[in-house]
């Protein structure tokens, strides 16, 4: 499988121009690739001003990831400020080729900027079946949760989309490769750059790590588009081999 992980600044609160900035982007990977990854809340920036950016399931840039995964027949997935019944989520999209969308609302929500007070928590992790592998995208400060991240159902790729900052960019790094190696599966990062309208610096550094928490794309701080083909049977070699997973705790998770 490959995944291209799109890094690029953001308009602030501008969805027409991100989604013609993306699209540029997009309509410059020349190989196939199975896989779009683009950042958290990718449309608008970290906004907790949902009430004046907010879009439907069925709104414009919506449709627009349809258009993009249908047109380089490939998932694209990355999430967006959605209002539903009354409600704000910062919702991640997965949006399958045939059009077929999957969506998953941010569970661990950042209090530490207030997205507790402007935004719903989801209550269910979803995984995928897509081209043969087993998915689990997840959004940004789930990072952080190790429990919820946990691979108990032999997860062969897990994605991360963010808008992480500079001032942490070393716990990126880190929970990164450490989810990695605890779940023995391909960890896929993709994060901005730039500066939004708060005053935040992001780094970028969008990355992915093996099995084993070794770079398979190592991070950087410029806008690029990162495309990398990722081995399942090694993976699955690898972890029979060592056998890891077969000594994990049994739990059962609350939400």
């Amino acid at each position: 499988m490959k995944i291209s992980l799109l890094q690029t600044s953001l308009e602030w609160e501008n969805p027409e121009a991100n989604r013609n900035n993306f699209e540029k982007l997009i309509n410059s990977i020349e190989e196939d690739t199975d896989i779009i990854m683009l950042p958290e809340m990718f449309a608008t920036g970290f906004t907790m001003k949902p009430e004046g950016v907010a879009e439907t399931k069925n709104g414009e840039t919506v449709q627009w990831m349809k258009k993009m995964a249908a047109k380089k027949d490939c998932a694209v997935t990355g999430s967006l400020v959605i209002e539903e019944n009354g409600n704000y989520y910062n919702r991640l999209f997965f949006i399958l080729p045939d059009g077929e969308i999957k969506t998953y609302n941010k569970r661990h929500l950042f209090s530490l900027a207030g997205e507790d007070k402007a935004y719903t928590a989801g209550t269910e992790r979803l995984i995928i079946n897509y081209r043969g592998w087993k998915i689990c995208p997840l959004v940004c400060y789930d990072l952080r949760f190790p429990v919820f991240s946990r691979n108990t159902e032999d997860i062969d790729l897990m994605l991360y989309v963010a808008n992480w900052p500079s001032l942490r960019v070393a716990a990126w790094d880190t929970l990164l490769k450490a989810r990695a190696i605890e779940n023995m599966c391909y960890v896929a990062g993709v994060n901005r750059v730039g500066n939004d309208n708060n005053g935040h610096a992001y780094p970028g550094h969008s990355q992915v790590f093996d099995c084993l928490g070794a770079y398979a794309v190592m991070p950087s701080v410029n806008e690029d588009v990162f495309t990398i083909k990722l081995d399942k049977d090694s993976m699955l070699e690898t972890r029979k081999k060592l056998g890891f997973l077969n000594d994990r705790d049994s739990f059962t998770l609350h939400l």
